[in-house]
């Protein structure tokens, strides 16, 4: 019979073998400068025992609320710091299952929703929600500090790998929203065992011979940092908290000089800072080749910036993923010209499966190359969930490639209207649009959304005649409030300075259909996009 390993079973065994070596490093800064002026450290064991005491203090909170095991409880948290991870592993610990929502969802009633679907039984809250959550028809807590909790005695279970395949272990949620939400992305242990695997290829040491570092690529609240830990911990590795995700490139070096960072994980967004910086201070160049592996995620590198990164002998990964599985393919690196075309992860069951021509065309994919599909096959261990499946019973990604070599591919974009914001999160574009034509179809001929690696997304439109321009802005921010406030706040457009009013007709479109085309909109306007998000910041 199968058993299925989980992270917990993974924190059990490294505790084990690496009890004191540093599993975080955490910072410690000036409260009114905001300078780190020490790097802490957490070792595994210290990391076990604070799990086990946050694990204790939760089941009592919870059992005197009458919550059984087994019970879906939601985490509405940050998932940048230490104190977020024990909320999260301790909530497993005590034999519950973390229902995972973050701060980028900030709307209230939304969150109530997906907790009633998720049937959670309770939920644990940051601060900043407090007010928000108090009228909520179930148990709700304040998330507090290790330090504020009290004490339990009580034993908890032995940690064993489960024999249940279908044992849930986790709710995450889809990073965009689908008719006015996000989805619920459930996940069991077969999904998590594949996950375990997937993580330690991933995450194998470049040097056996010393530890690895790496920094936090994202909030533990989604996919990303939860697969890169789970890989941290089974390889006795170190994690570094920054003190934001967006971390600067004097703070880059202070945890390559400091904490021996030889591992930098970032959304490709946030890499793109360094690079640039890079090419005017040589001592971070430097730095930066100095590093075992650069392993980047989300959206592509700009073409000049991924040219720039191997000329100059960088160790770039690419890792692909998705919410729904976690990452999913990994580029081969090294030198040569096949270095960034991306592989299926061993041990995974893809299949890349042509899309028809006319779906390749109105996609903006004018090539004679055939376009594939990624789709996780129901016979892989990481497809996700049944109620996320094709009618066919397998995933459907959406993610489109070319094979470049046998069994090796470049991704070439999506065959949706789904974009990426600036941290890799989704959102999908149709929604907004077709929106538009509902709240606001008297006042424009014809509009697209756009924002790939943005912040959020921008509206361009196309007005209809007689309109009054200096209100039509407005308008629309009036027309699509409701709309906007349910969805994720890299989904929103509630600027005026987001949208751009352009003449009739003057928007790029298809030959075959007329549609406008999205990529095309980015390109002809990127000067005029950079200085509207310049303006914002």
């Amino acid at each position: 019979m199968s058993t299925y390993l989980s992270h917990l079973t993974v924190l059990e065994r490294s505790a084990s073998s690496y009890p004191d070596v540093p599993v975080f490093r955490v910072p410690r800064s000036d409260p009114s400068t905001g300078q780190v002026h020490d790097w802490s450290s957490i070792t595994y064991s210290q990391f076990k025992d604070d799990v086990e005491f946050t694990a204790r203090y939760w089941h009592q909170i919870l059992e005197s609320d009458g919550v059984p095991e087994h019970s879906v409880v939601g985490l509405w948290l940050p998932g940048m710091a230490y104190q977020d991870v024990l909320h999260i592993y301790g909530l497993s610990r005590a034999g519950y299952v973390p229902q995972l929502f973050s701060i980028r969802l900030p709307n209230p009633d939304v969150v109530l929703e997906l907790l009633t679907r998720a049937g959670a039984k309770a939920l644990i809250f940051d601060s900043q929600f407090q007010s928000l959550t108090a009228s909520f028809p179930l148990p709700v807590h304040l998330a507090i500090e290790k330090r504020d909790m009290a004490s339990f005695e009580h034993d908890l279970p032995l940690i064993r790998p489960t024999s249940n395949p279908d044992k849930a272990v986790f709710v995450f949620h889809t990073s965009g929203s689908t008719s006015g939400s996000p989805k619920l992305v459930p996940c069991n242990s077969r999904w998590l065992d594949a996950i375990v695997a997937k993580a330690g290829v991933t995450s194998a040491p470049i040097n056996p011979r010393q530890q690895d570092v790496s920094v936090w690529m994202g909030s533990m609240c989604h996919i990303a940092q939860t697969f890169m830990l789970i890989g941290t911990l089974q390889h006795g590795s170190c994690v570094i908290q920054p003190t934001k995700i967006g971390f600067s490139s004097e703070e880059l070096i202070d945890m390559i000089h400091r904490c021996q960072l030889n591992r930098l994980n970032q959304f490709a967004t946030f890499l793109s800072i360094h690079l640039r910086n890079s090419r005017q201070n040589r001592k971070l160049l430097g730095y930066l080749q100095s590093l075992d592996q650069i392993l980047l995620s989300g959206l592509s590198l700009p073409r000049e910036d991924e040219d720039w990164a191997y000329k100059n002998g960088l160790n770039l990964k690419n890792l692909f993923g998705s919410t729904e599985c976690g990452a999913m393919l990994l580029s081969m690196g090294g030198k040569g010209r096949d270095a960034p075309l991306l592989r299926p992860i061993p041990g995974t069951s893809y299949g890349f499966l042509p899309i028809d021509a006319d779906t390749q065309i109105e996609s903006g994919h004018k090539t004679s190359a055939q376009m594939l599909e990624l789709v996780i096959l129901s016979s892989s261990d990481d497809c996700p969930d049944s109620s996320l499946r094709g009618s066919d019973g397998h995933f459907h990604t959406g993610d489109l490639f070319q094979e470049i070599m046998p069994g090796s591919y470049a991704f070439r974009g999506r065959n949706d209207d789904w974009i990426k914001s600036e941290n890799s999160l989704r959102c999908d574009t149709k929604a907004i649009e077709d929106n538009i034509r509902a709240t606001c179809g008297d006042l424009i001929e014809e509009c697209i959304v756009v924002g790939t690696g943005r912040p959020s997304p921008a509206l361009f439109v196309e007005p209809a005649p007689g309109v009054d321009y200096g209100k039509l802005k407005r308008d629309i921010i009036r027309k699509t409030r409701q709309f906007h406030s349910r969805r994720y706040l890299h989904e929103q457009i509630t600027n005026p300075n987001l949208i751009i009013v352009v003449p009739s007709g003057s928007l790029p479109r298809t030959a075959t259909k007329g549609n406008i085309r999205r990529k095309a909109v980015e390109e002809a306007y990127q000067a005029e996009l950079d200085k509207v998000y310049a303006s914002l910041q």
